[in-house]
């Protein structure tokens, strides 16, 4: 009989762990396989390039995203985020007459700037950086409209065209500055110190403070690398549009957000791989590319990404319960024996 229950647990063990690893992936080959089909010019190769560029603002922000979730934390403001360097960036451009590498420089330090101030002020007010980040989200989006006056902001100088609309070779560049962060994000997060720390800091905030995690700091850097990368993003969807507009950033942390629990990024934090987020965005870059096809409006695209997100929230749920349930089982079979 133990025997058999051993075996029993062995195998539903094993069959958790591949759909943990895998399910991800297989969707993602699924609905690539059936768009394919169903979607006119979609599995064509120039299709497949603009579906990349599209997805690469969204995965440069997500990185970012994903660092903050993976220590236990979450920012709304990402979007808000975007909006205000992108608006500021632009005015310098084409108002001031700002040289663009200074320009760059300037809009990257913002960025930074905004999500350090998000992590001090929830380190400030012992709140959770769901709230704080809410609050800062209207301050940010305010910030911008005031700047921008409510209006679009063009007259940008043509050197800076080639960060969003160039290519180097065949790729496009956002795709490029995709790859590099991508690899970067990973690095950090399974090759270094601080990446540990950020899982110790999501898994257990006071286990890694009684270990020597400075968790108060931690908390700030994760926020500022955030913020660094979604002034990335700006920049790239500034060149791209090639005018600053006051709705660039909109719904972007949504998009980040479901990107990242469908790469297996815990709301819990403690959990998450840079290759599960590549595969999430990946996910929510082909929904919205094939729904674009097949002519389907803005609003069945919000209802289809909520929708996903709900599922994706559904199953990290049931993967910590599962992983919860799995972990006392042991236990009990031990004290009914005894």
């Amino acid at each position: 009989m133990n025997a058999d229950t051993t075996m029993t647990t062995g195998l539903q063990g094993n069959a958790f762990a591949f759909m943990k690893k895998y399910v991800t992936l297989l969707v993602l080959l699924g609905m690539i396989g059936l768009f394919a089909v169903i979607a006119p010019n979609f599995a064509t190769p120039n299709n497949f390039i603009i579906l990349l560029r599209q997805v690469s603002f969204t995965a440069i922000s997500a990185v970012g995203i994903a660092f903050v979730m993976i220590s236990g934390g979450m920012d709304l403001s990402i979007g808000a985020q975007i909006t205000l360097t992108n608006v500021l960036t632009a005015i310098l451009l084409a108002r001031m007459g700002v040289p663009p590498v200074v320009a760059i420089v300037f809009c990257l330090a913002l960025g930074t700037f905004l999500g350090t101030t998000n992590g001090y002020i929830s380190n400030l007010l012992k709140v959770h950086p769901l709230i704080v980040t809410l609050g800062t989200m209207t301050i940010f989006k305010g910030l911008g409209y005031i700047a921008a006056g409510g209006n679009s902001i063009s007259g940008l100088p043509e050197s800076f065209k080639w960060l969003g609309q160039g290519y180097i070779g065949p790729i496009p560049v956002p795709v490029v500055i995709m790859g590099l962060v991508l690899l970067a994000g990973g690095f950090i997060l399974n090759k270094t110190y601080f990446g540990r720390y950020i899982f110790a800091l999501g898994g257990n905030e006071e286990a890694a403070r009684l270990a020597g995690v400075n968790t108060q700091r931690m908390k700030v850097f994760v926020f500022a690398i955030c913020g660094f990368f979604s002034a990335i993003t700006s920049l790239l969807l500034l060149s791209r549009v090639f005018s600053g507009q006051v709705t660039t950033g909109a719904g972007m942390e949504f998009d980040c957000m479901t990107a990242a629990v469908l790469g297996g990024v815990s709301f819990k934090g403690g959990e998450g791989t840079i290759l599960g987020l590549l595969t999430g965005v990946l996910i929510i870059g082909v929904l919205n590319n094939a729904l674009q096809l097949l002519s389907l409006g803005d609003y069945y695209q919000m209802v289809v990404k909520g929708l996903v997100l709900l599922a994706a929230v559904g199953f990290d749920t049931w993967q910590k319960n599962h992983k919860a349930s799995t972990s006392r089982k042991p236990a009990t079979q031990g004290a009914v024996a005894a």
